[in-house]
């Protein structure tokens, strides 16, 4: 997914009429003789490639006007995504997929769209910042090829089960009974030591920047390795059981909201925001009920009419069977609207069965448990529950490819 919202915050941190106007950009020579910082299957990336990354990342933050430390610092992530993205353009080359210039620029357009700017604008306050906007673009374009080919490989393919969004339904009530976060994360991917030192100082660098004013958004869209950069790092309301223990540590130990990090993990450097907290929920247990009554006290019509229903859907065609007989439809009841003695029978019901026999206004009745939700208000939709667990899905074999990629690859640092 190209991340659309970093145009603002490009704008808003870039000088006007900077005298560093794209020197690197107008100077091949210098290129050259600065030299190569890695190749990948035979393809160079230079140290100005790098550089220009790197710029580009810390303005796209919002933050102030980066340092040359703070660029320095960042280099190493720099070039890890300009490593991933050259994979990912050499995956979609097997495919004969090429993104046109056109795409790209839409892309360019869209995002400077979001400042009220137009592309050109956007490119001309780049290159007054010294940055290269073929950088910005080249982003865009594997970003785009990636998310397509892992889309035409892998979208159709998969399928989320009934019994997947019942667990994830089971898992959401049952975190509501406990404290939750609400959490969004920065995840720098560094699976060795030497990887992790650099990716420690880029996570130095960032939160340097965040607490500068920049966007904690803006930021894991631009930089994040996790999933969850699509939606600017938002973990949504968790409990500590679902991070990492080394994660969930340093949030239980935190006062109150705000950044934590950065926290080294055996995969890589988080930087955590803590936006809020909130104790464990009062879930109410909502029903679907039809009530069936006997008005005459005949327990034994009542007893033959509940030998022929055998669902919810039987109650009324028996009902008006019989002049005796009456049925209400209670739809969407809380069980604490019930008193306890109803409220003890219906939860001792099976769904689609009916309660005990229990006396009610001169007559008998019984109540067909129709439908029983849990902590139904605070749960989403099946279907909202389905479309997340695909995306993260195919985020998951999103990421695994390329980690796969880059296993395969012959990758010389210099």
């Amino acid at each position: 997914m190209v991340r659309q919202f970093i145009a603002a915050a490009v704008l808003a941190a870039l000088p006007v009429g900077s005298s560093a106007i794209a020197q690197e950009a107008s100077a091949p020579e210098r290129l050259a003789l600065e030299g190569v910082a890695a190749i990948v299957n035979d393809r160079p990336i230079s140290y100005s490639d790098v550089r220009q990354r790197a710029r580009l990342l810390l303005l796209s933050l919002g933050g102030q006007q980066p340092t040359q430390e703070q660029i320095q610092q960042i280099t190493g992530q720099a070039l890890e995504q300009l490593i991933d993205e050259q994979l990912q353009l050499e995956k979609a080359a097997e495919f004969e997929l090429e993104i046109a210039p056109e795409e790209v620029n839409a892309a360019v357009d869209d995002m400077a769209r979001q400042s009220g700017a137009s592309g050109d604008q956007l490119k001309q306050q780049l290159l007054a910042a010294g940055v290269n906007p073929t950088s910005l673009e080249e982003q865009m374009r594997a970003e785009i090829a990636w998310n397509r080919v892992m889309s035409g490989l892998y979208g159709s393919r998969i399928r989320i089960s009934d019994n997947q969004v019942d667990e994830q339904l089971s898992r959401v009530r049952n975190s509501l009974q406990q404290t939750q976060y609400r959490i969004s994360e920065i995840f720098l991917y560094a699976p060795d030591p030497e990887t992790q030192s650099q990716a420690m100082q880029a996570a130095n660098s960032i939160i340097e920047q965040l607490k500068q004013g920049a966007d904690f958004r803006i930021a894991a869209q631009r930089i994040s390795s996790a999933p969850t950069s699509a939606t600017g790092g938002d973990m949504g309301w968790i409990t500590t059981g679902d991070l990492d223990p080394v994660l969930a540590e340093a949030v239980e130990a935190s006062v109150g909201p705000g950044l934590l990090g950065p926290i080294a993990t055996e995969n890589g450097i988080y930087i955590l925001n803590v936006a809020n907290k909130r104790e464990p929920a009062k879930l109410t247990t909502k029903v679907d009920l039809m009530r069936l009554q006997v008005t005459d006290g005949s327990e034994a019509d009542l007893k033959g009419a509940l030998a022929q229903i055998e669902t919810c859907d039987d109650v009324q065609s028996v009902s008006n069977s019989k002049s005796n007989l009456r049925h209400a439809d209670l739809d969407d009841i809380d069980v604490e609207e019930l008193g306890s003695e109803g409220k003890a029978l219906v939860l001792a019901t099976e769904v689609g069965q009916p309660t005990e026999i229990f006396a009610a206004g001169g007559g008998l009745a019984v109540m067909y448990v129709c439908r029983r939700e849990d902590g139904a208000e605070a749960l989403p939709s099946r279907d909202d529950l389905k479309g997340r667990l695909k995306d993260q899905e195919l985020n998951m074999i999103s990421e695994r490819e390329l980690r796969d990629l880059r296993r395969e690859a012959t990758i010389i640092y210099r």
